[in-house]
């Protein structure tokens, strides 16, 4: 019965958990943090091991620290004129590139330069390769008009119901706008801790969906993107390749003196995906992401676009087969505590079977990217392991009382045993002598219980016996010990008792007994007396034997005398 009660504790322990972990926004918030670190510790791991490559043909055109330098120093400002960018994608247009994009809007400059903005416009009209970028915003109305947007929208996943919705943008050139279609969003998705492990693949303005600059690349060069698997917010999670610097990069500068035959720039561009964007600490486009710190937005773009053409996108298991795995860990930890006799080895197995665990989610991460939870696991494996040490302990404790009843106690009476009573009276007894207090012993007889048992029946005696050491027990202090001595004969161990005060129990122990009605077998009555000896420590013994003789000598007196009485 109690292990059953047990178990119901253990399963309504794990579903207030659920409870909790799903109404608690404050824990939830909380463990949605740990597992993303945890997320962290797998990428950086995995990119230290050099098993994930990335594609070698994407490259970024970085606008550095020494460019942005070599900018100010050679032009005066920045952002840089327009009509430069031209010519670079000129250069690289001659030797046929997969595509350029620019993680870079051309809004109107500070100092208006139309020509140069239009040899920027005719780029785009130029090449079908060409792509930049915008960004959406929640900038208010007062500031600035929301725009209306001619782009090409696309269709959104079934079930991306909660897309992140912007009321405003910031709007590019005109020009490049009625000039170009390949103009796609540059917004990222950040988690509550400020780090970027997601992009979105589109979002929602004016009621229409516009894709990101990845996403829309990466569509493009592949004819079609298949086996996404966005959230609800249509993003996706990031695959990364290496800290900062992993894409070859090649600082605009060189590309500056190649385009304008300053200089020759031994390199090869066809077939390449090359991105524009910076990468210098003060033009704040700097994102921290799993692997680093510091991680160039155009980086992120770069890495984005080799997860779309590799499909090596993250998908996060659904919330089902995290609550199957934990309940699964929870269950193999619960056997291995109730099993395993020694808890330091039900510790240890528990623990290889949770790393084990973690071990799988790595390789998981690394050959089929899948991410599977750790923390959640964890906490429903440290409530099992807890909940069933402490069910497991209450079941032994349980036990162990019940051996040790079964070793102290008579299965008649239930009153303590001979043996029992032996070693409490030495204990007593030595009490009594070390501290000058006093003790008194009681010893018990049923009056004819031979010929009680002739009359009416062994069952009947035994029903008496019960009978009368329920009533001794009952009429004495919790601190008295009532033990069966033998037989029908009982005893009574009485701490702090002088000899006086025990013969006055005795008597009102004798005159309780033979004034009540005892029930035998066969809806039957009758009465029973009783005679007692007293004797006390010092007065009548030191040891057990003398005190328990002198005892004896006066219950035998008592019964010599007449019987139903105290001596």
């Amino acid at each position: 019965m109690l292990k059953r009660f047990l178990y119901v504790l253990w399963i309504s322990v794990f579903l207030i958990l659920s409870v909790l972990c799903i109404k608690n926004g404050g824990l939830a918030a909380f463990l949605a943090s740990m597992e993303n670190r945890t997320f962290d510790i797998r990428q950086s791991m995995l990119i230290n091991s050099h098993t994930r490559k990335h594609n070698p043909d994407i490259v970024i055109i970085a606008i550095d620290d020494a460019s942005y330098e070599y900018i100010l120093d050679n032009y005066g400002e920045w952002p840089l004129r327009r009509d430069i960018y031209a010519k670079i994608v000129d250069y690289i247009e001659a030797q046929k590139p997969a595509s350029i994009a620019f993680d870079l809007m051309f809004v109107r400059s500070m100092k208006s330069d139309e020509a140069s903005d239009n040899a920027l416009i005719e780029v785009f009209k130029k090449y079908d390769n060409v792509y930049t970028s915008m960004n959406l915003d929640n900038q208010p109305e007062d500031l600035r008009v929301p725009p209306k947007l001619s782009l090409p929208s696309v269709e959104p996943f079934p079930q991306t119901d909660e897309t992140v919705e912007y009321t405003n943008c910031r709007i590019i050139l005109q020009g490049i706008l009625d000039a170009t279609t390949n103009i796609g969003m540059i917004n990222v998705s950040r988690s509550n801790d400020g780090v970027l492990r997601r992009m979105p693949l589109y979002l929602k303005y004016q009621g229409k969906y516009y894709p990101q600059l990845g996403y829309l690349l990466a569509n493009n060069l592949k004819g079609g993107l298949d086996s996404l698997h966005p959230d609800e917010e249509a993003s996706v999670i990031l695959n990364w390749y290496g800290p900062a610097g992993t894409f070859e990069n090649i600082p605009i500068y060189k590309l500056i003196k190649a385009a304008e035959g300053k200089e020759k720039l031994d390199y090869d561009f066809s077939n390449k995906i090359v991105y524009f964007g910076a990468t210098a600490a003060s033009l704040f486009d700097i994102k921290t992401v799993p692997v680093d710190k510091v991680y160039p937005g155009v980086e992120v773009q770069a890495t984005y676009v080799n997860n779309l053409l590799d499909g090596s996108l993250i998908h996060k298991t659904p919330a089902v087969v995290n609550i199957f795995i934990a309940l699964l860990l929870a269950a193999l930890t619960v056997l291995c505590v109730f099993k395993i006799s020694s808890m330091p080895v039900a510790f240890g197995t528990s623990v290889t079977i949770y790393t084990v665990y973690v071990m799988f989610t790595y390789y998981a991460m690394q050959f089929k990217n899948l991410w599977f939870e750790i923390i959640s696991p964890l906490i429903f494996v440290l409530s099992a392991f807890i909940v069933t040490v402490i069910i497991k302990y209450l079941i032994k404790s349980r036990d162990f009382d019940q051996q040790y009843k079964l070793a102290t106690t008579d299965g008649l009476t239930e009153l303590y045993n001979h043996r029992y009573f032996q070693e409490q009276l030495q204990i007593q007894l030595n009490h009594s002598e070390r501290y000058g207090t006093p003790v008194s012993l009681m010893i018990i007889d049923i009056d004819y219980f031979k010929q009680f048992n002739d009359k009416y029946g062994h069952q009947s005696g035994d029903a008496v016996l019960r009978q009368v050491a329920m009533t001794l027990k009952k009429n004495v202090r919790l601190t008295d010990i009532v033990c069966r001595y033998g037989g029908e004969e009982m005893s009574i161990i009485l701490p702090n008792t002088k000899y006086e005060e025990a013969v006055n129990l005795a008597n009102k122990l004798c005159t309780i007994i033979s004034s009540q009605k005892f029930k035998l077998t066969n809806a039957r009555e009758s009465n029973v007396t009783i005679s007692l000896g007293v004797a006390s420590a010092g007065e009548d013994g030191k040891t057990p034997a003398e005190v328990i003789e002198s005892a004896d000598k006066r219950l035998y007196n008592a019964k010599n005398n007449g019987r139903n009485r105290v001596n």
